[in-house]
């Protein structure tokens, strides 16, 4: 039989003609693959080779602004400064720990300590991550940046980059305040990176004060740029052209903070006082912002956030003065007669006393076989409580005391805010004592007397409070009863100014202070001030300019060392015995607006060496007062350049910070002990 046609064609002949053409096809395929075979390994075998060996795309860190500080008026406190850091790239630093890093510890003049901590932090790069930098040397000087540039050529994996470095425009001036940044460690890392925070190895985090509490606010986030590079991290040009517009994702800069505190203020404040060590606040009494905030002594910020040596961190460490220390919040003090006023409250909340009962002062009280000594050892004579709070008569407190216990007056202290913390939250703070019996029964031996209400009635004993709660505690006098929350950052900015969070007032508590209990008291802070005989109406006439304005005030003269037979004088005693000097008080008394706490540490007596730096303080604000209601507002955004200087330590005051005891004399004994014995 035939086998069936279609045509002309078979089947057998249309399969191999199908054969033929996938023949040829492939003959084509070949042909044009070793044409590009030829191409790419003999005509440009070398180039392509040179680029294709150990390419990388490597992604470089855009780092993100950090948040500028400013005070009230928006003058720029804290920003940054141009610098430039070193970092070592562990992908691309051949022979790194054989020869990069040697060769940069000889160029950077690191010792062997340091040479091992960028030895161990490049190993730990290797394993994490390999193609990001770690920052070997931060703010480089400018010999050092030549040198480094000079040798760029045997550097492998070695890079300098501009990165913009904290930079604290008030020095030491509110530096507790503000706080300072350094490295973040390994365990901070870890933590923070785990809670989706973008950290780096090297990477400088907020210590202290507001560049740790708004760490985050201020930091910002971090941009990348993608880029080809080639084994040793250099940049190929014709590649990265390819790379397109996804190749960089643009960094966000950190929020703004405003302060509440005004720099002409603390300026002012920083000049009016004399004391070595110790305090200074200032707070406004209808909202608990904070204007004015003096810890002495301080430290400088642009020395911890750089290369601060060992040897400078234990000179730090081993200063009798304490710079570290923030005196406002974190040290508490006993606040001698400045704390009459709570006990005038728990005396008129008793009933046991008006502001017209009258006690005599015959120099002293005597209970049981002890008298308690009263300032004046001739004694005040009869005593009513107004008289009593403006001549500081010890007496009459210590017959309060003797009548209605110590629990009332630890009550209306705590009440206060007294023996707890304000919640500041943005320094760290102790939260003081305000002793009770309860209290005296478990930390004294034998448990509590009669004597120890004595003591704490007039600010001494146990009774322990910082600077920035007995501001409070005036405040809340001031204002009526309300106790606020001490705050310091008015709000949050973005990097165009507008408001991205606003910080309210915040009510802590309402004290329950009938109003006839709290004008008597008042009446006699103004007694303190405006009256002769008042402990501090001679700082107040020399101080305050404007006659009309009346003062409500409180001195105090804290012992420090226990009172021998005789009572000897301050320039009789070494310096860390001498008595603390205390003011306490507001202004307008009638329409209280600001309310001022001095502590000046071992200063001597709170009429003479703390009153004229609060009067100082009033007389500034209120002529500011006055000048911003004329003036126009200045531009914001200006750097911050002192207008004053700096007072600066005594000779006895420089051997106290080389841990030398100084004479029993500090310049200007002789002049203040002839003015004033009383508090």
């Amino acid at each position: 039989m035939t086998p069936p046609t279609l045509g002309n064609t078979t089947p057998g002949r249309e399969l191999k003609r199908r054969f033929l053409w996938l023949g040829l096809a492939m003959s084509v395929g070949l042909v044009m693959l070793s044409i590009q075979l030829y191409r790419l390994q003999i005509t440009r075998g070398e180039e392509y080779s040179a680029k294709s060996v150990a390419n990388f795309v490597k992604e470089v860190r855009l780092r993100a602004d950090r948040g500028v500080i400013k005070d009230a008026r928006g003058t720029i406190l804290v920003d940054s400064r141009p610098s430039f850091d070193a970092f070592i790239t562990p992908a691309f630093c051949t022979h790194c720990f054989e020869q990069v890093i040697p060769r940069l510890a000889e160029l950077l003049q690191w010792d062997a300590d340091q040479r091992k901590k960028v030895e161990d932090m490049v190993r730990m790069g290797r394993r994490n991550a390999p193609f990001q930098q770690v920052p070997v040397r931060v703010d480089l000087t400018r010999d050092e940046y030549d040198r480094l540039a000079a040798r760029r050529d045997i550097l492998d994996g070695v890079e300098v980059a501009p990165v913009p470095h904290r930079f604290y425009r008030t020095n030491t001036v509110l530096s507790h305040v503000l706080g300072y940044m350094n490295e973040i460690t390994q365990e901070e890392l870890e933590r923070l990176n785990a809670d989706g925070s973008r950290y780096a190895l090297g990477d400088y985090i907020g210590r202290r004060g507001l560049e740790r509490y708004f760490e985050q606010r201020l930091r910002g986030v971090d941009g990348v740029r993608k880029e080809v590079v080639n084994a040793r991290g250099q940049r190929i040009d014709e590649l990265n052209d390819k790379l397109g517009d996804n190749a960089v994702v643009p960094p966000q800069a950190g929020s703004n903070l405003v302060l509440s505190i005004d720099m002409r203020l603390q300026e002012e404040a920083e000049r009016a006082f004399p004391g070595a060590t110790g305090a200074v606040v200032a707070i406004d009494v209808n909202t608990g912002f904070i204007k004015a905030l003096v810890s002495r002594p301080g430290f400088d910020p642009n020395l911890l956030t750089g290369r601060v040596t060992p040897a400078q961190m234990a000179l730090l460490s081993r200063d009798p003065l304490e710079p570290m220390i923030n005196r406002v919040a974190a040290e508490h003090y006993s606040p001698g007669s400045t704390f009459k006023v709570v006990t005038q409250l728990a005396a008129l909340k008793s009933g046991a006393f008006r502001p017209e009962t009258v006690v005599s002062c015959p120099g002293g009280y005597r209970l049981g076989a002890r008298t308690w000594r009263c300032h004046k050892d001739s004694g005040h004579g009869p005593m009513d409580g107004y008289n009593a709070m403006k001549t500081s008569c010890d007496t009459w407190f210590y017959k309060v005391a003797d009548t209605i216990g110590l629990d009332p007056i630890g009550e209306m202290g705590k009440a206060l805010g007294l023996g707890a913390p304000t919640g500041i939250n943005v320094v760290a703070e102790v939260p003081g004592i305000m002793p009770t019996s309860t209290y005296h029964d478990k930390a004294s031996p034998g448990g509590y007397t009669k004597g120890m209400a004595l003591n704490s009635a007039i600010g001494q004993g146990d009774n322990n409070v910082t600077p920035l709660q007995l501001a409070l505690v005036y405040a809340a006098i001031a204002n009526g009863g309300t106790l606020y929350k001490p705050q310091m950052v008015q709000r949050l900015e973005n990097l165009d100014g507008h408001v991205v969070e606003e910080f309210k007032p915040e009510v802590a508590r309402k004290v329950d202070i009938p109003r006839a209990h709290r004008d008597a008291v008042v009446e006699g802070l103004v007694k303190v001030a405006q009256e002769p005989g008042g402990t501090a109406y001679r700082a107040r006439m020399a101080g305050l300019a404007d006659k009309d304005i009346k003062v409500a005030a409180k001195t105090g003269t804290a012992q420090v060392a226990r009172l021998g037979a005789v009572r000897l004088k301050t320039h009789q005693m070494s310096y860390f015995e001498r008595d603390h000097a205390w003011f306490a008080g507001f202004a307008p008394a009638d329409k209280p607006e600001l309310a001022i706490v001095v502590l000046n540490e071992h200063g001597g007596h709170g009429g003479s060496d703390a009153a004229p730096t609060a009067m100082a303080v009033f007389q500034k604000y209120f002529e500011l007062k006055k000048l911003d209601a004329t003036a126009p507002l200045p531009r914001p955004n200006q750097p911050y350049t002192p207008s004053v200087s700096r007072r600066l330590p005594s000779a006895d005051e420089a051997a106290l910070t080389r841990g030398v005891l100084p004479p029993a004399h500090l310049p200007g004994d002789e002049e203040e002990h002839t003015r004033a014995t009383a508090d």
